[in-house]
């Protein structure tokens, strides 16, 4: 929830049309549901249309694909229904600490949750930390708060399921139905960006 779309830097499926999403400012009020509305109008997201999804775009990817019959939904590192979603979640939904923290600590947070995401070489670790340190603190705490509530139970058809078995986040235990990458962390995109695209071209070509 704290990326940008760098977060794609090695990511190779210039084959295709591509149109990367950034985050628009949420209102205090929105849900993912409501949030990926927004996307959805901002994108000209369309039923033929193939969306990819990390992490939260991964959440947010499934609440598009409920509203519109995407030809893909293709979620990578990333939960498709609360049932997979790991134990913290209902701790941070019944007692919310996040919402104490000062705005102007969320960005400035990364050594303190670098480790759950996997090793990371040096130059992963700086982009992780900047992407980190220019996000909206105000997007980053609602994203916490909408993620904690979702309570989505609905898979849609056409979606994809790419993930890691050393994902700390979003533990493979809870995963189902999902091809699995051997070694990957929550940031495979990074340094398993060969499998993801090998794993991305199958999908896309089918």
């Amino acid at each position: 929830m704290g990326a940008d779309t760098r977060l794609y830097n090695n990511i190779d499926i210039s084959e295709d049309e591509v149109v990367p999403v950034d985050w628009i400012e949420p209102h205090k009020t929105d849900t993912l549901e409501t949030y990926a509305q927004k996307i959805m109008y901002q994108y000209n997201i369309r039923p033929s249309s193939v969306v990819i999804g990390t992490s939260l775009g991964g959440m947010l990817t499934i609440e598009i694909a409920k509203k519109v019959n995407l030809k893909k939904a293709i979620l990578i590192s990333s939960i498709k229904a609360v049932n997979e979603a790991p134990r913290y979640f209902s701790i941070f939904k019944a007692l919310p600490i996040y919402k104490l923290l000062p705005l102007m600590l969320l960005n400035k947070l990364g050594f303190l949750i670098k480790p759950m995401f996997g090793h990371m070489k040096d130059s992963d670790a700086w982009l992780f930390n900047d992407m980190l340190s220019k996000n909206s603190p105000k997007f980053m705490k609602w994203a916490l708060g909408a993620v904690s509530n979702w309570g989505n139970i609905t898979i849609p058809p056409n979606v994809h399921h790419i993930h890691g078995d050393k994902d700390r986040i979003f533990p493979v235990k809870n995963i189902k139905d999902a091809t699995i990458i051997k070694g990957g962390s929550h940031l495979m995109i990074f340094d398993k960006a060969k499998q993801v695209n090998k794993w991305l071209k199958s999908i896309l070509n089918k």
